[in-house]
């Protein structure tokens, strides 16, 4: 799976694909999710925003039986127009089950840069049994609320600070009036609208939008009236509703056994490290 709009300068895709592919080779790991995260996939990027790449690698099943295991991260350099990195697909599952949005954010973002589509689908579908929707509450209330008290403060905010608080408070509302999903989209506007936002939030929002596709990664302005209710209102009632975690033992034992039935499936294939060939994500062994 590839989905990479025409927005995205081919240049700038051949660097990351360039990035991606050095990884498979040095790490000798396989690679079946790599997305664009950051205010690209969140709907409301700069002309100058960089390209946050993040991807999910599989190691051999002997890598994860190494009494030496490796660091759980990949790193590449970060220069000005890249910032692309990469988890373990364990380290992903453990964090998955704890209630981490990042990995959920990748898994639903809109830009594609490489996917097997099985192997999105099963995180997905691991992620509706295991995710913990308290700890997601209070993970965007977190971002939302030191955001706001850090930003919110001046006469002029860095437009780029005002969706910092509006994105979380939108998922906040998505996660209220959604009690059965886990898993938010990505997107501000799909996440307002499935929100059931009122129509002056997501007009301010697409204006908002649009003058930020034309400004600089730090324009700045006043917060619009209708944005300025909207979080209050949702970080008060998220406020009012945060528990205590659960014991996620059940979480779990499900996601230990969906891990070890991705590594066998889709960890590299030790004999493709020699040619330079990766083995096709999910292909049979």
């Amino acid at each position: 799976m590839r989905a990479v709009p025409d927005s995205l300068d081919p240049a700038v895709v051949r660097r990351v694909d360039a990035r991606l592919d050095a990884v498979v080779r040095d790490e000798r790991v396989a690679i079946p999710l790599a997305v664009e995260s950051g205010s690209r996939a969140w709907g409301f990027p700069s002309p100058d925003s960089d390209h946050d790449c993040r991807f999910v690698y599989v190691r051999s099943q002997a890598d994860y039986l190494d009494p030496w295991p490796r660091r759980d991260v990949v790193e590449t350099p970060l220069d000005a127009v890249l910032d692309v990195n990469g988890w373990d697909l364990l380290k992903a599952v453990r964090l998955l089950v704890r209630g981490n949005a990042t990995l959920l954010e990748w898994l639903r973002s809109p830009i594609v840069y490489r996917a097997d589509d099985a192997f999105r689908a099963e995180l997905l579908a691991l992620a509706e049994h295991v995710v913990d929707r308290d700890a997601l509450r209070r993970h965007y209330l977190h971002v939302a609320l030191g955001q706001r008290d850090r930003w919110w403060s001046v006469p002029a905010v860095p437009y780029k600070k005002v969706f910092y608080v509006v994105r979380p408070a939108a998922t906040l509302r998505w996660l209220r009036v959604r009690p059965d999903d886990a898993v938010p989209p990505m997107d501000l506007v799909t996440l307002l609208t499935e929100g059931e936002a009122s129509g002056d939030v997501v007009r301010a929002a697409a204006e908002l939008v649009a003058l930020k596709a034309v400004s600089r990664e730090m324009g700045a302005g006043a917060v619009p009236r209708p944005l300025g209710w909207f979080v209050d209102d949702e970080l008060a009632r998220a406020s009012e509703a945060v528990e205590p975690g659960a014991e996620r033992t059940g979480a779990r034992t499900r996601a230990a056994e969906a891990f070890r039935s991705m590594v066998v499936r889709y960890g590299p294939e030790p004999s493709a490290w020699g040619t330079g060939r990766r083995l096709a994500p999910g292909a049979a062994r």
